[in-house]
């Protein structure tokens, strides 16, 4: 008795969830792993930036010959000058930054502003993979259920074959009334294997996505439908979009800080021929410090039309967003009433299964009495079976819609 319990517990816990695939499918997806890149990414790009207040040490090295050299225009006795045609010069210069007029702070700015750009696009992508889940489950369920109703109905026509049999004993029925009997039998089992074969590729295909092998019969528990979700739009589609406005908000702030002058401490030691006594010929050590300030106005000639792309660029994702919006909003009030017409339909599913089960069983009590023939029952056979799976197909259907609508709106 306990190995029993045990073995139902187990086979209860291994059934799979809709929200274990999901979760399964986006841990296995390649693309996750790209949340990793980016976040490394941006370390780096932020280090790389605050490495612009270390100080900045460059080396340089020249060798020239030139036509002509600077002459006195007078002369001298006693005194003899003249520099060579060929000049020899080695510079190590260091330059130390004290104000950048906030261009590095911007750097930074940036580069998490494109960090965060990059990771709700891909959240958005990562998140398409919930739908794909949502269709192959479902097909899933739909195709169990269709299966199970398969078996019913083998397991009627099997009554039936065993009905006419005895009907052929005591004359009322024929053997071609027990062939049709058995067309039957056959149709349903090929429609079985039909399924069956569905089934495995469904599983196949749902195994890749979440990186499992599933046992082809390896059971899916129904999803509960909960609460339908009718609130607000949280799709990561909007957050997508407000990274893009922020991003949008650093850059302008770039252009303010591309104006702003800049000013650093520099030191110079070189080695040069001439030094800086253009008297005295040979080489010679010398250094020079002092401060520099540079200021590049080249920025207020495009600031008009940088703000004006910007502005066009914030309008495009307004675009985009009211787009999506507008087709988000359309998607779940088609999936609102798909609901809404199967709990009509579902209404009166039981008390079709209810009449067409009572004229399968007035048909087959006529074919015993023999005022009926077997082609005739077996068509009330086939419809009381459609009447079933049509509401295994409505339940599957609406569970379905309600989590489409849910996928929809991010609930």
């Amino acid at each position: 008795m306990w190995l029993v319990a045990c073995c139902a517990a187990q086979a209860a816990f291994a059934q799979l969830t809709l929200e274990g695939c999901q979760r399964a499918a986006r841990e296995n997806y390649p693309l996750v792993k790209q949340f990793g890149l980016i976040e490394r990414t941006r370390e780096f790009n932020l280090e790389n930036a605050s490495k612009g207040y270390l100080p900045q040490l460059s080396v340089s090295g020249k060798a020239s010959y030139q036509s002509d050299v600077t002459e006195m225009p007078f002369h001298i006795p006693g005194l003899e000058f003249g520099l060579d045609k060929d000049q020899y010069q080695a510079v190590v210069e260091l330059n130390q930054m004290i104000w950048d007029g906030g261009a590095i702070r911007q750097q930074r700015r940036e580069a998490r502003a494109q960090a965060d750009v990059q990771k709700g696009q891909l959240d958005v992508n990562l998140y398409a993979l919930r739908d794909r889940v949502n269709q192959l489950y479902f097909g899933i369920l739909l195709i169990d259920a269709r299966l199970e109703q398969n078996r019913l109905l083998q397991e009627q026509l099997a009554r039936n074959y065993a009905q006419v049999e005895a009907c052929m004993e005591l004359g009322v029925a024929t053997q071609a009334d027990l062939d049709a009997v058995r067309v039957e039998q056959l149709d349903a089992r090929q429609k079985a294997a039909e399924l069956g074969v569905n089934r495995k590729a469904y599983m196949e295909t749902l195994g890749l996505l979440t990186g499992e092998d599933y046992p082809v019969h390896e059971r899916l528990l129904q999803p509960s439908s909960g609460n339908r979700a009718y609130g607000g739009l949280r799709r990561p589609e909007l957050s997508f979009y407000a990274s893009r406005r922020k991003q949008l908000d650093v850059q302008e702030k770039g252009l303010e800080a591309r104006l702003m002058p800049r000013l650093g401490l520099f030191a110079q030691g070189a080695y040069g021929d001439p030094g800086l006594n253009m008297l005295k010929g040979g080489l010679e050590p010398y250094y020079i410090v002092g401060v520099r300030l540079s200021w590049n106005v080249g920025g207020f000639y495009t600031r008009k039309n940088d703000k004006r792309l910007l502005a066009a660029s914030r309008e495009e994702v307004d675009v985009q967003e009211a787009a999506f919006r507008l087709e988000n909003q359309m998607e779940a009030s088609g999936h609102h009433y798909a609901v809404e017409r199967l709990d009509s339909l579902m209404r009166h599913d039981d008390e079709l299964i209810r009449l067409r089960t009572n004229i399968r069983r007035a048909a087959e009590a006529k074919v015993a009495e023999g005022t009926l023939t077997v082609t005739e029952m077996l068509r009330e056979v086939t419809a009381e079976d459609q009447a079933r799976q049509a509401k295994a197909l409505h339940e599957i259907q609406r569970l379905q819609a309600i989590y489409d609508l849910k996928y929809t709106l991010n609930h």
